[in-house]
């Protein structure tokens, strides 16, 4: 199966950034394309959309500032069907983009995205006191999967803390 694109552009207040796509954002060709997948709702109840994007509109984000990558491009049933070389050089892949690019913010959509890429053991939800490329802010999200268990409600409010910041950025 196909990688799906990113899509990056310089100056962007925000690159959402996946563990890998699912077979069925790989059919599509785009991000958080499984119907179970919270994503794109979770943008719109969280105020960072205006309207509950569909995922034939990820490239439509880019007018929003917002981006889209992953650690692993290949689409996968599920993360552990990814291998220990497929991070390793996702790592230097991912680190290479968040150099070139400099989101305002790194957003990583799950804990496990995170300390993936960084290789900290935790982190707390938010945003994260160190960065792990100068000059990109690092905010940590829950996953958008269907799977996770924790309440919509919690979920929206942690990205909401990015909503508020975003806006708070463009007053200064």
């Amino acid at each position: 199966m196909p990688e799906i694109n990113d899509h990056l552009d310089h100056g962007l207040s925000v690159l959402f950034i996946g563990f890998n796509p699912s077979l069925r954002s790989g059919e599509t060709g785009h991000h958080y394309a499984n119907p179970r997948n919270n994503f794109w709702r979770i943008l719109e109840e969280s105020g960072l959309t205006p309207r509950r994007y569909s995922p034939a509109e990820d490239g439509e984000l880019l007018k929003l500032g917002y981006g889209f990558t992953n650690i692993v491009a290949r689409p996968t049933r599920g993360v552990e069907d990814i291998a220990r070389e497929e991070y390793r050089e996702g790592r230097k892949i991912l680190r290479a983009k968040l150099s070139s690019y400099l989101p305002r913010v790194a957003c990583y959509v799950g804990k496990g995205v995170y300390t993936e890429f960084t290789g900290r053991r935790q982190a707390p939800w938010g945003f994260q006191p160190e960065s792990a490329v100068d000059g990109v802010v690092d905010f940590v999200a829950p996953s958008s999967s269907g799977l996770v268990r924790m309440p919509m409600r919690e979920i929206v409010e942690i990205y909401t803390e990015l909503r508020f910041y975003l806006e708070d950025e463009l007053k200064h």
